[in-house]
């Protein structure tokens, strides 16, 4: 690969415990990963919310969160974090630790997820060092949305995106294909 192609770095999340880690992935393919053998993928549509990221060296970041639909509507409001919370409290057979006691809502008021639910939980993928040419619709909107919107999910910062989805025994991930189109949609 040439010096001058440019690069996409992408971070997934440590997210709840699960191993997160740095990638230097080809341009124009944004992608979330967990460790374990690659079986088949599947291309399709998914709705990301989009976030600001700050990364503790200082650099921002276009942070994508999928959420699993049943979820989504308790989690407009709220930061990603906050929902990945939630989501955790819905997956977990133990309601007794912190993170569920703290959440805000009563845990009857959670959402139970239907088996091969598509995601079958929250993921996420941060973007960073973008070139102008990669997802440039993408970062348009980005730049265009007030700071306040990238705090916290709202309907108004969402992006519906082409991606590829892999499911795993161990965890789901999903590659970033092209951003079709920005809120509202």
């Amino acid at each position: 690969m040439s010096a001058n192609l440019p690069r996409l770095l992408v971070r997934s999340l440590l997210v709840l415990g699960l191993c997160g880690f740095v990638l230097v992935w080809p341009p124009g393919v944004a992608h979330a990963q967990s460790a374990g053998a690659k079986p088949e993928s599947t291309e399709m549509e998914a709705v990301l919310f989009v976030q600001s990221l700050h990364m503790k060296n200082g650099q921002d970041g276009i942070h994508l969160v999928w959420i699993p639909q049943p979820l989504q509507r308790l989690c407009l409001g709220k930061t990603d974090q906050q929902c990945a919370d939630m989501d955790y409290c819905v997956r977990t057979t133990n309601r007794d630790v912190s993170m569920c006691r703290n959440l805000g809502i009563p845990l009857s008021r959670l959402p139970s997820y239907p088996p091969g639910m598509v995601p079958r939980r929250q993921l996420s993928v941060t973007l960073m060092r973008l070139t102008p040419d990669y997802f440039a619709n993408l970062q348009e909107f980005y730049h265009r949305l007030p700071k306040a919107s990238l705090e916290r999910l709202s309907l108004s910062a969402r992006v519906k995106a082409r991606v590829r989805f892999t499911r795993k025994p161990d965890d789901d991930d999903f590659d970033v294909l092209e951003i079709l189109a920005v809120a509202p949609f």
